[in-house]
């Protein structure tokens, strides 16, 4: 352990520094960062003779990546490379690649996932157990371009790599907005370049029903709108995914957030219908009835089908936020609960689990579901998924359950990537035993689609995501924040090449606020503020609902400011020394906010759904004003005035207050020069 522990930190410090080889220099852009990584002297040079070659078995999935390798290769050179699709075929004399995999990966928990990569001046090999972990290599591969004034080429390692959690998820709810298939599938793509191997499909809940049923077809034809997946849709995307190493595991919320099944299916409920299908967003009341033999008679056929249709081990019966309004209310279920010694909603809940369990079972399934569902008497092959946090997660593995965390990788909430990044699955001051963190199995990144739409949804996984799936993979001893922003910048750039619209649509959806205007005063606004926090939108202004426009400004914006970010260290370095490189830098910053809002307010006019931020772009205004003020000061080692110092306590105070439903991030920064500069 000491040993492993070591590298790891050997490793997390080379790539936090330039690679100097000969008068080339690089960085190493790796996310997530490979276990093991030793750096040589000497690169692979690249040119457009480059042949890869698999000395493998018939393998299509491998011979599928391959080519897509090259083909990004390609694309990110230029370089007009001789091979097109590689086959089975492709006997090749002297590749400069080659690749070597022992037998086909299994789509299963537990798979090997591990891989070599060693690169010399003359020669590259990928080595693995698996095809899957030959796809990871290829991933670290790519990652490992590099650039000089001669061309692009590979800087020659070793790399002994494999992931620290078996289980890397990706939850998407398509159910709340639906997630047309191109989406899904280039978010496939993008876990696959990250090394997330889960995708957790929400595909049922109080909004929508998004799978054809042909056992209870109404569930489809009632519950969905019209917006669903057909089953060829589902099997299309299943094996999208199994090219890319990543299981599918959908989720059937039961027996609450159950709307869209009682629309369909009224007899279902624990109230009389009849149902209508939600449009608000929130814990609602309508729930199965548990003590009706119907509801389990139906589950059966209906797991039935979906056991055939899905071919992972592991379905997701939700099980969450359960009020149990209306098991209260129902005469028939209260006085089930009193002859059978059922003494609350909990209890009956775990009864009603148990019976799914037995559905699950007869069609070799295993349940997974969220905290709700650990109650006592259930089997230790079911895995927990924890919402609420460490503490249930430590009482269920100390109990023998298997278990993942999604608590503080809620993606939905707004938070940043240092947040997630610095949220561990097992952190170094876990009580649980060596043995006991064995039933850790991972995480998942939850992407919750109340405030999302197909247009929005990237950018509120990508690039933070990424983040996520380092701390998944990698050792838990990496973890330089400033290090990960460097590659994550990188990252999110590389993703952007497999159609994600993380980047992309934020200038499309600033020229549809601006009506084709020109957007840089909106986009300098925009580059500074941030959608308020966790569950705030909910609350504050206008009530969502699913049909409400998710177009505005809040919808736009990034959920991470980067131009806020880089100022806060700015800001840093001035009051450190006023004198240093960055300083005119700094000056420049502030003096395009000072100009910026005389120039947005001429947008607003011709485009009044911009008004609700114009009072938040006249205190940007005002802040680059007295952070110059302040800049002033410092730079002449003079205080501040005291009339200046008093007027900005009320301008940080209406600053920092949102509008529109996005907050100034600058504020905090603003803050800290003005206090240096008072003292």
């Amino acid at each position: 352990m000491q040993k492993h522990t070591g590298i790891c930190i050997i490793v997390s410090i080379l790539l936090s520094m330039s690679i100097v080889n000969g008068d080339q220099q690089t960085t190493l852009n790796l996310m997530p960062i490979p276990a093991e990584i030793v750096l040589k002297d000497g690169i692979f040079r690249l040119d457009e003779s480059f042949t890869l070659k698999i000395d493998d078995p018939a393998d299509s999935r491998l011979y599928q990546a391959a080519t897509g390798m090259l083909r990004r290769l390609a694309g990110r050179t230029g370089y007009f490379m001789p091979q097109d699709y590689i086959t089975a075929e492709s006997n090749l004399e002297n590749p400069q690649i080659i690749v070597k995999t022992s037998r086909i990966g299994e789509l299963k928990l537990f798979e090997d996932e591990s891989y070599s990569l060693t690169i010399t001046d003359k020669q590259i090999t990928l080595i693995a157990e698996t095809d899957i972990g030959a796809l990871r290599g290829f991933e670290t591969f790519l990652q490992l371009l590099s650039v000089d004034q001669n061309g692009y080429y590979f800087p020659n390692c070793v790399i002994n790599d494999k992931p620290r959690f078996p289980w890397r998820g990706l939850m998407i709810d398509a159910s709340r907005h639906f997630m047309p298939v191109d989406v899904i599938k280039r978010n496939l793509d993008g876990m696959a370049a990250v090394k997330l191997n889960v995708f957790h499909w929400h595909l049922a809940d109080d909004q929508g029903f998004r799978v054809e049923c042909k056992t209870w077809p109404k569930l489809h034809e009632l519950g969905s709108d019209g917006f669903y997946y057909t089953q060829d849709q589902i099997k299309e995307i299943i094996a999208y995914a199994a090219d890319r190493g990543i299981r599918v595991i959908p989720e059937f919320d039961i027996p609450a957030h159950a709307t869209s099944w009682l629309v369909a299916y009224p007899e279902l409920g624990s109230a009389p219908g009849p149902y209508s299908m939600e449009r608000g967003w929130g814990i609602k009341d309508p729930t199965m009835n548990p003590v009706n033999e119907f509801t389990y008679a139906f589950l059966d056929e209906f797991f039935s089908e979906m056991a055939a249709l899905f071919p992972d081990d592991y379905m997701h019966i939700g099980g969450d936020e359960n009020n149990g309004k209306h098991w209260d209310a129902n005469p028939e279920i209260q006085q089930f609960m009193k002859d059978n010694d059922i003494p609350d909603k909990h209890m009956l809940q775990a009864y009603f689990n148990k019976r799914i369990l037995k559905i699950l079972a007869k069609y070799n399934k295993k349940m997974i579901g969220w905290d709700e569902i650990f109650q006592p008497g259930l089997p230790t092959d079911i895995v927990i998924h924890s919402w609420r946090g460490q503490k249930s997660l430590i009482e269920s593995a100390q109990k023998g359950y298997m278990g993942i965390l999604s608590n503080g990788y809620y993606i939905d909430l707004i938070q940043t990537a240092q947040y997630h990044y610095l949220n561990d699955p097992i952190p170094e001051d876990t009580p649980l035993s060596a043995e006991e963190q064995k039933q850790i199995l991972g995480g998942e990144a939850t992407s919750w689609g109340e405030l999302v739409t197909y247009e929005t949804v990237d950018s509120r996984i990508w690039p933070r995501t990424a983040a996520i799936a380092e701390r998944f993979w990698s050792p838990r001893s990496v973890k330089n924040v400033d290090d990960m922003y460097r590659r994550l910048e990188v990252t999110s750039f590389h993703l952007e090449e497999l159609g994600l619209l993380h980047l992309k649509n934020y200038d499309m959806m600033l020229r549809r606020l601006t009506k084709d205007h020109d957007i840089s005063s909106l986009k300098t606004f925009a580059d500074v503020v941030e959608p308020v926090k966790i569950y705030t939108r909910h609350h504050q202004g206008k009530k969502y609902m699913s049909y409400s426009p998710y177009t505005r400004v809040v919808d736009a914006a990034r959920t991470e400011s980067m131009t806020a970010r880089h100022f806060s260290k700015l800001v840093d370095q001035y009051i450190a020394d006023p004198k240093n490189p960055d300083a005119a830098e700094l000056i420049l910053q502030l003096s395009v906010w000072q100009e910026n809002h005389r120039q947005l307010v001429e947008i607003i006019k011709v485009s009044p759904v911009l008004k609700e931020i114009e009072s938040m772009s006249a205190d940007l205004e005002a802040l680059a004003n007295l952070g110059l003020e302040a800049a002033k000061a410092l730079a002449k080692n003079k205080k501040l005035k005291k009339n200046v110092v008093d007027a900005s306590v009320v301008l940080f105070e209406n600053a920092a207050k949102p509008r529109g439903q996005v907050e100034l991030m600058i504020v905090p920064s603003i803050r800290k020069l003005v206090s240096a500069a008072s003292n």
